[in-house]
């Protein structure tokens, strides 16, 4: 499988056929001009509700996802993260509440929206008798790019995926992992301010999951565009997004870094991660010794790997662990310990998703008592 590239894009001046900015073979970053006036905030939403009947899909939902920025919609299956998506594009009216996608309403002009937007569904599809490249003609046709440009356009979102020695290729013959790759290059045909892709991953073996994510990362960082991922698997979510809002129910229960999260949702408590080893006239119980004594520190525990010591700190509040790990360095120091590495840990996504499903579950039976 060839691995994405992280060779630049350009950004057309012109959509639908317009000018390119560059001479042929130069590719630039995409970066905000002076006087741009897209919305830097290219996806809000205030009270956005929807009902089906008696169910309340998605119920109230303020949120903002910014441009250079990977947002993450966690939830389960049924959670009214896809119910989100195809109201941010048009695709099904809310009942209450407003939305803007790069500053236009949906409900009203979703045709406008869908050409800024680029959209990679949970099951993408394609023209099976067609090669990739083919089916990307496809789309560029329908998004009336002209043939010239459409060729150039058409072989760099195949190189930004990584599919340029299969493009040729049938689609009948792709992995599902190509599939989600080819999909990407389609969203970019039209080269969208904001992407938007529910449950990207699923069915993906590991080697492919992490290529689709280095890949999102590598659009942020050279188009700037804005990237909404719909998942339920919470280690992918934690690994790529720059912030993250919890559905539960219809509601966003919470919304933020993961460092905004811990801190709401958390138990209070940080950890930190120390490579100590004792004097050689001293044993173990001198480091426990020396870190159990630093103010904030609760709890101390070792263990060996491959002859080396690691030491897990508990710290209490967690708002002290910048100066605990100022500490231990200082306490090393003073002691004579031994001190290779002191570092944070990062709290765990699934706990801090535990928690906040569980609050607001508490929270809601004793709003309905």
């Amino acid at each position: 499988m060839t691995a994405p590239s992280t060779r630049p894009v350009r950004k057309r001046i012109g959509r639908k056929g317009g000018a390119s900015d560059r001479e042929p073979g130069v590719t630039t970053p995409r970066v905000r001009a002076a006087g741009d006036d897209r919305p830097r905030a290219p996806i809000r939403t205030r009270g956005l509700t929807k009902l089906y009947g008696d169910l309340v899909a998605v119920d109230h939902l303020d949120l903002e996802v910014q441009a250079g920025e990977i947002f993450g919609l966690l939830g389960q299956n049924g959670a009214g993260k896809t119910t989100t998506i195809l109201m941010l594009l048009g695709l099904t009216e809310p009942t209450d509440g407003q939305a803007r996608v790069v500053g236009l309403d949906p409900a009203r002009r979703p045709l406008e929206v869908k050409r800024r937007v680029g959209y990679l569904p949970d099951a993408v599809g394609f023209y099976s008798d067609m090669s990739g490249r083919d089916n990307l003609r496809y789309t560029a046709r329908l998004n009336r790019i002209e043939r010239d440009e459409a060729e150039d356009v058409i072989d760099e979102a195949l190189e930004q995926v990584g599919l340029t020695a299969r493009a040729d290729d049938s689609t009948d013959t792709y992995s599902r992992g190509m599939l989600q790759r080819l999909g990407i290059a389609d969203a970019l045909i039209k080269d969208p301010d904001v992407l938007i892709l529910d449950e990207p991953t699923t069915a993906i073996d590991p080697l492919g999951v992490t290529e689709i994510l280095e890949l999102l990362r590598t659009l942020v960082r050279d188009r700037q565009m804005a990237i909404l991922l719909s998942s339920h698997l919470l280690n992918q979510v934690q690994s790529v997004c720059d912030r993250i809002g919890i559905f539960s129910a219809g509601r966003l229960i919470g919304q933020g870094t993961m460092g905004e999260l811990a801190a709401r949702f958390g138990e209070d408590s940080a950890h930190i991660e120390a490579e100590i080893e004792p004097p050689a006239d001293a044993g173990p119980e001198r480091v426990r010794e020396v870190l159990s004594a630093i103010p904030g520190v609760t709890k101390v525990r070792s263990r060996s790997i491959h002859g080396s010591t690691t030491w897990n700190v508990t710290v209490k509040p967690a708002s002290d662990d910048a100066r605990v790990r100022r500490a231990i360095l200082a306490a090393a120091t003073s002691t004579g310990l031994d001190l290779t590495s002191v570092r944070p840990i990062e709290p765990a996504l699934e706990d801090i998703y535990r928690r906040a499903v569980e609050r607001a579950a508490h929270g809601h039976a004793r709003d309905v008592r």
